[in-house]
């Protein structure tokens, strides 16, 4: 269904004195290529500035790439004049991190969810909100929350609005960006159960976005691991916990709580920071943090290969494999 290839955004800053021409580039996506078949849950991981987001921004067409290109059923959809986007939305939609800014706190919960109804289908007020009756009982709410307003709301309400919103005109394809991270972690669990539950009954394609390595293996069959704007591993789930790795993704798996105090874990913790985009160091963008870093890595960067059937790592150590 998506087609990513060769997908770029730079962003130019501005550099700071009056002597200052050229302006810094920040690198937030760098040469990313993926697909996303119909039906699939593929899952997005990366820390903060990694281009998880940004990637999201373009595919929802909020944003246009740099360069590179993003198909849509085999038609591009990349650098369409707004005008023609439109036409994409009522099959491309959006789940926000936070439901608090994401929802119009002017708007009640029924004037929220029948919104893109009103917009992109041709209905009645009747056919509206016997439709907007059915989603909210669908996200586990009762009718009593339609005349309610967000700040009446719990953040687990308010998210289930926000997907309520989304799935309104059944969407092919959803963009879910950190849909659980802002919500306590008692609900997390019920929002994700609720998400299964919607991609099975309607066979919706998600792209899920977040950081927590943990939710993302529960909910998806394959996992894009990123780093600095790049794809570092390409990996099925159910390999997750294979020995070979990317130390990146080894080190995303050690940063995952476990509840039992007493266990400890193998293998040493990530140190450093991710970066900032602007300066990136020669060869591997993960060499200034990596445990297993070599020579080389410092020299060349490494390309992105099929180490094995249906996984993919860009590692030096792993190419000869």
């Amino acid at each position: 269904m998506i087609e990513v290839k060769s997908l770029k955004k730079h962003y130019p800053i501005s550099g700071q004195g009056w002597l200052t021409k050229n302006p810094y580039v920040v690198h937030a996506v760098d040469d990313v290529s993926f697909s996303i078949d119909e039906g699939e849950a593929l899952g997005m991981v990366g820390e903060s500035g990694s281009g998880k987001s940004t990637i999201g921004q373009m595919l929802l067409m909020q944003t246009q790439p740099t360069d590179g290109e993003i198909y849509f059923d085999g038609d591009r959809i990349s650098h369409l004049p707004k005008s023609e986007t439109q036409v994409l939305l009522g099959n491309i939609q959006a789940v926000f991190q936070d439901p608090f800014d994401s929802l119009n706190p002017r708007m009640i919960v029924r004037d929220i969810i029948a919104e893109p109804l009103s917009n992109m289908k041709n209905w009645s007020s009747l056919q509206i909100d016997e439709r907007v009756a059915e989603l909210i009982i669908q996200v586990g709410l009762g009718k009593e929350h339609l005349n309610k307003y967000p700040h009446q709301l719990s953040g687990g309400q308010r998210q289930r609005i926000g997907i309520a919103r989304a799935i309104s005109v059944n969407p092919r394809f959803i963009v879910l960006d950190e849909p659980v991270s802002a919500l306590d972690v008692s609900v997390q669990a019920q929002v994700v159960n609720l998400l299964l539950d919607i991609q099975k009954k309607n066979n919706t394609t998600f792209l899920f976005i977040s950081h927590n390595l943990a939710i993302v293996e529960h909910v998806c069959s394959r996992i894009i691991i990123l780093y600095l704007g790049k794809i570092v591993e390409i990996i099925e789930t159910e390999k997750l916990h294979q020995p070979q790795l990317h130390p990146y993704t080894q080190a995303l798996i050690q940063s995952i709580p476990v509840p039992d105090p007493t266990r400890i874990k193998s293998g040493k913790a990530l140190t450093g920071e991710i970066g900032n985009g602007m300066s990136i160091a020669q060869g591997c963008r993960f060499s200034p943090r990596c445990p297993q870093v070599q020579a080389k890595c410092l020299e060349q960067t490494p390309p992105l290969i099929e180490i094995s059937p249906k996984h993919w790592m860009a590692c030096h150590q792993y190419h000869d494999f």
